[in-house]
């Protein structure tokens, strides 16, 4: 009987798994695209005003024939492609017998038939971009998975048409591989706290690249950075030893400050007697205030309270007070 065991491939289940977890943030975040319908009907309504026309007109007249309905969809056809609109946000790049010849829009322009066309229409909204350096190798070696966006916009629709071939693509590609390059000149502890300090050096890269395209890199921003399973319990214990060992020092530090007060304390108790004997009453008296008691001190202990009554008649005014 052939073996029906299957091998599990962790990698491409990790792969999938990624391509599931993208899917579904893509799947939670519904964007608010604008409609074009308007532009659409519009067009639909530049063909159709004049081929009526002239339909109805060579019918009201008895001239309707075949040639007649020609003449009236290349008329419409004509119309819609000299009439044109685009929306607030958007350029379109007009050339004329290949080269270039103006901006249309916003709004309502007119386009020559067959000497002039419309090649492309650009967005100059800030445009998000999410991306990825998958696989990254820092400079400690560790490799790591960044998640980034990019904001940015075109400012010059006539130089993202002809400076470059799909200006969208070339401003994604160029923000991975900014990406994988600063990721490869720092560590992961300086990756994880210097995210702040990279997206300014990535803005201020992209957006040198960029000038010439016509395209203004507004910010990058990273998400988030995963570590391999393999390496997070390393780095966990590793902070577990990093914060040990900072425990210790500070309670090393403390037990110095005690002991420096404790010495302070030994030359002043050595220099006077009577602040001793105070601090032995001191110790008798919290040891036995909360549950009270019998102490039974060694003969050296007690010496503590020799000349008490001495000292209490020379310090208090009313001795009587005290029994």
């Amino acid at each position: 009987m052939p073996d029906k065991t299957k091998t599990v491939d962790p990698q491409g289940r990790k792969s999938r798994q990624k391509q599931t977890n993208t899917a579904s943030d893509r799947a939670s975040v519904r964007g608010n695209r604008s409609s074009r319908n308007g532009i659409y009907f519009f067009g639909a309504l530049m063909f159709l005003i004049p081929f009526a026309a002239i339909v109805g007109i060579a019918y009201l007249v008895g001239q309707l024939t075949v040639w007649v309905i020609i003449a009236a969809a290349v008329l419409g056809l004509l119309a819609t492609a000299s009439i044109r609109i685009v929306q607030h946000w958007e350029r379109a790049v007009i050339l004329r017998l290949g080269k270039f010849a103006r901006l249309g829009g916003p709004g309502l322009f007119f386009v020559f038939p067959i000497l002039e066309h419309v090649t492309l229409c650009i967005d100059q909204r800030i445009i998000a971009t999410p991306y990825q350096a998958e696989e990254t190798l820092t400079a400690d070696l560790v490799s790591v998975d960044v998640d980034a966006v990019l904001f940015w916009m075109v400012w010059d629709a006539r130089k993202a048409c002809i400076e470059v071939e799909n200006y969208p693509k070339a401003v994604a590609w160029s923000a991975q591989t900014a990406l994988r390059d600063a990721i490869g000149r720092v560590s992961l502890a300086e990756l994880a706290a210097s995210r702040r300090q990279i997206d300014v050096q990535l803005q201020e890269i992209l957006a040198e690249k960029t000038e010439a395209w016509g395209i203004t890199i507004i910010s990058v921003e990273i998400r988030d950075i995963t570590v391999p399973d393999e390496l997070q319990d390393a780095l966990s214990k590793e902070a577990q030893a990093e914060r040990e060992r900072n425990a210790r020092v500070l309670l090393a530090e403390v037990e110095k400050d005690i002991s420096e007060m404790f010495v302070e304390a030994a030359e002043i108790y050595d220099k006077n007697d009577r602040a001793m004997q105070l601090r032995t009453m001191n110790l008798i008296y919290e040891s036995v205030k909360d549950n009270g008691g019998l102490i039974i001190t060694p003969s050296a202990f007690s010496e503590g309270f020799n000349n008490i009554d001495d000292f209490v008649k020379k310090n208090l005014r009313s001795p009587g007070s005290i029994k």
